[in-house]
């Protein structure tokens, strides 16, 4: 599965430790922590679910459960503030 940021949500990264989205709809600004922006940067390349869970997890040495959970949960966060879809 894909999960594919929408067109007017806009990334700015910070030294690589943190990243603001902004939706340019809804003038909303979002704080994304080092994971989170990691994961948003996974998604712009095209990445699916499960490679971004494999890089989480390699990436801070954490377990395939902890790391899908924390993705899943940012995910289900991004999706509900509509800056990403789904796309089977």
């Amino acid at each position: 599965m894909k999960i594919t940021p929408l067109n007017d949500v806009i990334f700015t990264d910070f030294d690589g430790q943190e990243g603001i989205l902004v939706d340019l709809n809804t003038k909303q600004y979002y704080r994304l922590n080092e994971t989170g922006s990691l994961v948003w940067r996974w998604l712009e390349k095209g990445n699916s679910v499960e490679e971004i869970v494999s890089e989480i997890q390699n990436t801070y040495e954490v377990s395939g459960e902890h790391a899908r959970a924390s993705v899943e949960k940012l995910l289900s966060n991004l999706e509900t503030n509509k800056l990403v879809r789904r796309a089977e």
